[in-house]
């Protein structure tokens, strides 16, 4: 299906699907010197990636200037330079460790002229970096994810992590280390996958 196609009902401006437009373009150029996605996954990458991170934007909170969006293990940039490309007033973070995918990140946000601040490191070595979204896709199970949100998501702050078809083993195997509120969203764009938002965050 084509960018218009795929997005309808998700709210994208004009210009905002030209920015992701480049976004896609640059996508298929740079995956083929390195993995940054699947081939099968690229050849649907309008859903699978674009249409898969914008939801997310449905499930924030309302986001104004000084509000902060953290997207742990960046990777080619989904769901956070989707979210910056989307949303450029608000204070996006995007941490990744590999340098050849920061290269790639950087190049989109130039192309595309947004200005995510991009963080070359381990997630464990950055300081706390007070996220009122914290987002994470395809990174680690969802114990480990709740580890990183204790650490860099602010108080009143949400974590909103994709998950695939394992997700409620997911969340049984962190609740033997966690005590959290959550709730699961069905995702639109694949129907064996959700969204898992949590609230309020304990060590069990």
């Amino acid at each position: 299906m084509s960018a218009p196609e795929t997005l309808a009902g998700l709210d994208v401006s004009r210009e905002t699907l030209e920015r992701l437009t480049i976004y896609h373009d640059l996508l298929r150029k740079w995956n083929a010197k390195i993995n940054l996605v699947s081939r099968a996954s690229l050849e649907g990458a309008w859903a699978r990636h674009f249409a898969d991170s914008l939801q997310l934007l449905d499930l924030a909170p309302p986001l104004a200037d000084r509000r902060s969006w953290v997207d742990l293990g960046a990777g080619a940039g989904f769901p956070g330079l989707v979210v910056a490309i989307a949303r450029p007033d608000v204070r996006v973070l995007l941490v990744e460790s590999d340098a050849r995918k920061v290269a790639f990140l950087r190049a989109v946000a130039t192309a595309t002229g947004v200005s995510p601040i991009i963080h070359e490191a381990r997630i464990e070595a950055l300081p706390g970096l007070d996220a009122d979204v914290l987002s994470a896709r395809a990174l680690a199970p969802l114990a480990k994810l709740l580890a990183y949100a204790e650490k860099h998501r602010a108080p009143t702050g949400i974590c909103l992590f994709p998950k695939g078809g394992t997700v409620h083993k997911e969340i049984a195997d962190a609740e033997r280390q966690w005590r959290f509120e959550y709730r699961v969203q069905p995702s639109r764009t694949d129907p064996e996958a959700a969204i898992v938002e949590i609230g309020a965050l304990a060590r069990a």
